[in-house]
């Protein structure tokens, strides 16, 4: 059976690696064929191998088919970007923005402009924003689960950034099943009612009263970790701020802080221990049903309770499924290993959710626990003793610590040095006072429960934020093989003590630990423009230097492309410092990543004409060479005066020359810009490639200028339907009428040039990785 469900979830798991969806009728004819074959006479052997490969071609029809039907609920291209009055109800906890509030909204009915009905996606995720656009709406109202609203919104397709090493947010929104997003305009909206169906969204209901109650309870000035006892409490860890996950993710506790597997049974054990004893103390209930049973029963529906009130996340959804399989065995008395057990939850969470597998948390959340099994089936009558139970504690972080490692290492490309010893400390605290604590002070609206559990976690946090300041682990990308072979060293180093081959998997850990960097060779720079939506951020590297050419657009006073595309993006190509941080002007879409660059790493030297950066000012004439690659500022001509704006007119513009091929990059200059250069060097500005000036605005690519230049590759950074038409289609002409080729960041996703002495090498994420719901 065991390898009949891993066969299952392999056949899903290459369904999701796919570019185009495989045919599942197909693939289902396949499997019933095997599974028809197996039950003719047949060597044993045969047979299993028939009913592996039956299952494993089950596997890809179940995941081929799931898809077919989700991608078929889409938004029609035509109705993109147009006002729709949308009729639904509010079907998740809102989470709030700094200017708004995010929710996902299933629809009932959708109107266009002039009354006519359209077809549109059920479930959609839509924003509702204060007033920050022209055309958004005003004040944001109060927004609670199960309301229903009537109001005018813009959707458009799922889009997310497309880059190497980057978060897949169309993955994200198609396992979620929400096949649009969008905004709330500024025509009046109404709350017409409260639906009651689904039936879950009484779960959403009591997350929100219970988020509600424990922020008045807690106000978030005087209580700065009130944020983390909400997401154990109920799951919701948009309240957490951002260094708290930096501390955390250094320190290798961020499981802690989400609602784990250990959460789950350490609350179903609680209920059920008391129930049990409750039990036991009432012989008619005994004679009826035996206490253990009845214990069991309780804790199944305490664990599927606490699971669904934090959002039925993967390792909450895999302690539920393992109990529930537990708990039949023991009500029909029957024995079923520990392997068994995690193998159909594995088939439960695929059978429910197939896109599962493409979630980090659920590799780690699975191969910790089989890990643990692997090493605990190995244990023959561990002794009761101090001495034997701290060896069996550490055995068990050093368990888990080796098991997380490769995916760790393959998702992020760093993982905690000092994990195991804040996690000896953190997982009891955690899970054995602060979680019990949150969880009660929750429910009971009694202030000084929920403030000792802060007062606990606060003392902890000492503690964490000490550690935060050991170093960090970290390596390039490695290639799947070194990860493969990493895992399998890491079954045979958690062999039992005196099993030969111990050693040589920590010897397999290698290649992943130590892999080299990718550098392009001396003489060669490559350049990646980045997909970060309406702005810029571009990475140059060569032999032995990085530079950063703006680090990408600020998104909210949250969040910022600095912390989610470039530092990513920077660590899975193995750079942990910089040689230069370029930014090129004041623009939010240029500068917004800035402070989270030179936060997460040491950088050399920064050039801008913003004086805030402290750094020196790009000029005109400065020039340099790294490695064979000549680099050199064209503009401006002189710094900002100590009155004046480091805006547009001052943009940094680079040239980057490498045997012969040249590559231009422009920033935000305007046309009057470009005339200042045509004029002082007009052959300086001849370039192969092209970064278009101010994404293709009007305002700049001037005839003379793009004749000059005259590319033969151009390059538009724009965000899908941004709200400024960028790029103008007369700029896009202009480009055409030279024969110059386009790449556009939000149609290609990162852009990748190489200028070598062979000539220009272009590559787009979006054909390098393709996957089936890419644009869909």
């Amino acid at each position: 059976m065991r390898f009949n469900i891993l066969a299952f979830a392999a056949g899903i798991l290459f369904v999701q690696l796919q570019p185009a969806l495989p045919d599942w009728g197909w693939a289902l004819a396949a499997g019933l064929l095997c599974l028809f074959l197996r039950f003719l006479p047949q060597p044993e052997r045969l047979r299993r191998g028939l009913a592996v490969v039956a299952c494993l071609a089950v596997g890809v029809a179940w995941a081929a088919w799931r898809a077919d039907v989700r991608l078929a609920d889409e938004l029609p291209l035509a109705l993109e970007g147009q006002d729709l009055q949308l009729t639904g109800v509010i079907a998740a906890l809102p989470q709030p923005l700094t200017q708004g509030s995010r929710f996902e909204f299933v629809i009932n009915s959708a109107l266009t402009a002039d009354g006519k009905a359209v077809r549109v996606p059920s479930r959609v995720m839509l924003s509702w924003y204060a007033g920050r656009r022209d055309d958004a709406a005003g004040a944001v109202p109060a927004l609670r689960p199960g309301e229903v609203w009537q109001l005018t919104a813009r959707l458009r397709r799922p889009h997310g950034n497309a880059n190497p090493g980057g978060f897949d947010y169309e993955a994200w929104l198609l396992e979620r099943d929400i096949r649009a997003t969008g905004y709330i305009r500024a025509a009046p909206a109404a709350r017409i009612g409260e639906s009651r169906w689904p039936p879950l969204l009484v779960f959403e209901r009591l997350r929100d009263n219970l988020r509600r109650g424990m922020e008045a309870r807690l106000p978030e000035a005087d209580y700065p970790f009130a944020g983390v006892l909400v997401a154990l409490a109920i799951g919701d860890q948009r309240a957490i701020p951002n260094d708290l996950w930096t501390t955390f993710n250094r320190t290798g506790v961020t499981h802690l802080v989400s609602i784990s597997g250990l959460h789950v049974t350490m609350v179903a054990a609680l209920a059920g221990g008391l129930a049990g004893a409750l039990w036991r103390r009432r012989p008619a209930l005994v004679l009826r049903l035996p206490a253990q049973k009845a214990a069991v029963i309780v804790a199944c529906l305490t664990a599927l309770i606490y699971a669904l009130l934090a959002g039925f996340a993967v390792p909450a959804q895999r302690t539920c499924y393992m109990l529930l399989v537990a708990a039949l065995a023991l009500i029909s008395s029957r024995r079923v290993a520990a392997s068994r057990i995690l193998a159909l939850a594995l088939l439960a969470v695929l059978l429910i959710d197939p896109w599962a597998v493409l979630a980090a948390g659920f590799w780690l959340s699975f191969g910790a626990v089989a890990a643990l099994l692997y090493v605990g089936s190995a244990r023959i009558a561990p002794g009761s003793d101090w001495s034997s139970r701290l060896r069996g504690w550490g055995l068990v972080q050093w368990t888990a610590t080796l098991a997380s490692l490769p995916v760790l290492l393959l998702v992020f490309q760093q993982f905690s040095l000092v994990s195991p010893l804040a996690n000896a400390l953190a997982i009891p605290l955690v899970s054995f006072v602060v979680t019990p604590l949150a969880l009660l002070g929750a429910v009971l609206p009694w202030w000084p429960v929920l403030a000792l559990a802060h007062a606990v976690f606060s003392g902890l946090m000492e503690f964490l934020v000490w550690c935060a300041g050991w170093p960090l682990w970290q390596a390039s990308a490695a290639p799947l093989w070194a990860v493969l072979l990493a895992a399998g060293g890491v079954g045979l180093a958690l062999l039992p003590r005196g099993v030969p081959g111990r050693a040589v998997g920590l010897v397999l850990l290698l290649p992943l630990l130590f892999w080299p960097a990718p550098r392009p060779p001396e003489g060669v720079a490559e350049v990646t423009v980045l997909d970060v939506g309406q702005g810029l951020a571009t990475v140059v590297q060569t032999a032995r230097h990085t530079l950063v050419y703006d680090p990408g657009p600020l998104y909210s006073a949250e969040s910022d492309a600095g912390q989610r595309v470039v530092v990513p993006y920077l660590r899975w190509l193995g750079v942990n410092t910089l040689d230069m941080l370029v930014v090129t002007h004041r623009d939010s879409d240029h500068a917004g990543g800035a402070s989270s660059v030179l936060a997460a790493m040491p950088v050399a030297d920064v050039r801008s004409p913003v004086a805030e950066f402290r750094g020196a000012p790009c000029l005109a004439g400065q020039r340099w060479q790294w490695d064979g690659v000549e680099f050199a500022f064209l503009h401006p001509a002189r710094a900002a005066d100590a009155g004046e704006t480091a805006g547009n007119h001052f943009s940094c513009v680079l040239r980057i020359a490498s045997a012969g091929q040249r590559m231009l990059l422009t920033s935000d200059i305007e046309a009057v810009d470009e005339a200042e250069m045509l004029a002082r060097d007009a052959d300086a500005l001849r370039a192969e490639v092209l970064l278009v000036p101010h994404h293709g605005s009007r305002t700049s690519s001037s005839l003379a200028f793009v004749k000059a230049v005259a590319a033969k590759e151009v390059i538009f950074p724009v965000g899908y339907r941004n709200r400024f038409g960028h790029p103008k289609a007369e700029v896009v002409e202009r480009h055409l009428a030279q024969g110059s080729r386009l790449w556009r960041s939000d149609r290609d996703g990162a852009v990748m040039v190489r200028l070598a002495p062979d000539g220009i090498d272009m590559q787009v994420q979006r054909q390098v990785v393709r996957r089936y719901w890419h644009g869909r």
